[in-house]
């Protein structure tokens, strides 16, 4: 879980959809910043921000390599997340299985 005293939580830190590529890049590997910014269409100080978000969620770790940072995705606190959407998937499940029933009785009927 993340600590209470995380400036922003997880839904707050993947509201934003570069947030979320940011993570999908650091799932892969680890990457300094600079390096991360070329991947997006915004300046290295914009991408820190980002950074800066997911860190305080708990989302990324930082590590210190000679003059460089270096972020890497730590997705322990999406489970916070996950838990959260499993029990809506109860709904997703029963919409499915009327559609699937309502779509197999309109076979029959024709």
């Amino acid at each position: 879980m993340v600590a209470s005293s995380a400036k922003h939580d997880v839904f707050q830190a993947i509201a934003d959809p570069t947030r979320r590529k940011l993570l999908k890049l650091l799932s892969t590997e680890e990457m300094p910043v600079t390096a991360i910014s070329g991947h997006f269409p915004m300046s290295r100080t914009a991408v820190s921000k980002h950074l800066r978000v997911l860190a305080d969620a708990g989302l990324v770790k930082e590590r210190k390599v000679g003059r460089e940072t270096r972020y890497k995705l730590h997705p322990e606190p999406l489970v916070e997340l996950k838990d959260w959407l499993q029990y809506f998937e109860l709904f997703w499940e029963n919409k499915l299985t009327a559609l699937k029933l309502f779509v197999e009785s309109d076979d029959q009927d024709e």
